[in-house]
Order: structure tokens, then sequence, then C-alpha cells
């Protein structure tokens, strides 16, 4: 059992402290604005602090991007599982939860893109995405008699279309109804095997 002395965080208190100012941070100023230094700021820590925590400014990056994508993944799994179990409610499901994220976690974006091109980091960004993606497969798995590997590569598929739609949204050249519409279609497309269209 840790202790601490009466005033001080443990640990693991003191990391979501810091993550939950890092969130803050991004808000305000976009990922660009959060470093370790402007991290111990806005926390008002010293630097070694911030340095223990996350050692580098990709560290925290990442750690921050992992927080954010398991909350919208367990958006998506709760959701999932109140979620009337048809293929057209699921897709609805699964787009809403995606751009609920979207626009309830904008930061999302913002720190997706600043770890984009760091050879470290992609490697975790691809295992965060292919465990979002086989959330997608097991919710869609009853709705398909496509083989699994299809289906999971069609999912692969359908969420770069998200990222884009996402963008659109983003640049306000569509609304957020429409967007879930037209997500809710390509997943609802995708499950549909080359026999079907003949």
């Amino acid at each position: 059992m840790t202790t601490t002395r009466p005033g001080r965080l443990s640990k693991q208190a003191r990391r979501e402290q810091l993550l939950d100012t890092a969130l803050g941070v991004v808000r305000a100023h976009g990922a660009d604005g959060l470093t370790l230094v402007t991290l111990a700021e806005a926390a008002e820590v010293s630097r070694p602090i911030a340095y223990d925590h996350f050692g580098t400014r990709s560290g925290l990056l990442l750690a921050l991007y992992r927080r954010l994508e398991e909350r919208h993944r367990a958006a998506l799994a709760e959701a999932l599982r109140t979620a009337v179990p048809t293929a057209g409610a699921v897709a609805r499901v699964m787009s809403a939860a995606y751009f609920d994220c979207v626009t309830d976690m904008p930061e999302f974006a913002a720190v997706s893109a600043a770890l984009k091109g760091n050879p470290e980091v992609e490697a975790s960004r691809h295992e965060m995405l292919d465990g979002y993606t086989d959330l997608m497969v097991a919710a869609l798995t009853p709705h398909s008699d496509l083989p699994t590997g299809a289906l999971l590569l069609r999912c692969a598929g359908v969420l770069g279309a998200a990222e884009a739609i996402a963008a659109e949204l983003a640049r306000e050249r569509t609304t957020a109804a429409d967007a879930v519409t037209a997500l809710a279609d390509l997943i609802l497309g995708g499950l549909i095997t080359a026999d079907h269209r003949r």
C-alpha cells in the first residue's frame, strides 16, 4: 500500500492530475502549445515532476492519446452494449459514438495529429487503432457473412473514411447529423458481400 504525506498526491493521482492539466493546455493552446515545461507551469509543479512522469514530449502526447482513446473506446463499448441488435442500429451507434468523440473531445484530433510521423509512437498508435477496429469487427460480425479478414479490412477503411468526414465536420462543411448518417451508410455498405451486389 502506497502512503503519501498529507497534502501530497500519490504517483498515480499526480499523473492523472498532470493529464487533466495537459488536456486543458491542448484545449487552450493546441497540441503545439503542450510541452513538459508548459505542463509543469500550468500544473504548478516542478519540471522534474513532469519529466519523471512522461520522459519526453512524445511520451506525454502518447499518454494523453491513450487516455482519450480509452475514453472513446469505453463510450463506444457502452453504446454498443445497449444498442438494438440490428445492423442498422449498430452502424448508427458506431457512427454516433465516433462523432460524439470528435465533438466532445476535440483535443483527440490535435493530439493524434501531433503524434503522426514519430516512428517510436506510430507503433503504439497502430496498436490502439487495432483495438478499436477489433471492437468494430466484433460488433459487426453477427450482421455480416464476410470472412473475418475481409470485415477487418473494411472496418479499417471505414475508420479512414470517418477521419476524412471528421475533417469536413471540423471545417464546417457538413453537419454532425449528416456526418453520422454518412458514416453509418458506409458501415452498412461495408457489410455487403460481392454476391449480394449481383
